[in-house]
């Protein structure tokens, strides 16, 4: 996992969630919250307003990935 956590880094941002919340189910999550949830993880260096709904989707869907695997 990258030291910096941007908007490029997408999958690690998605990894980064399931490490910090591996019990929530992120299909439950609203995107003002995981957005919200991004910007305050440890590591994340990015401008909270260059976020989208395509970005958010793709992290919540790698978040979805790993606590599916990991269930």
């Amino acid at each position: 996992m990258p030291d910096k956590l941007t908007w490029n880094t997408l999958d690690d941002i998605g990894v980064a969630l399931y490490d910090k919340f591996p019990d929530i189910d992120p299909a439950t999550i609203r995107f003002t919250d995981l957005h919200k949830w991004i910007t305050e993880l440890d590591g994340f260096d990015d401008d909270p307003m260059k976020s989208n709904e395509a970005k958010l989707e793709r992290i919540q869907t790698v978040w979805m990935e790993e606590y599916e695997d990991n269930k």
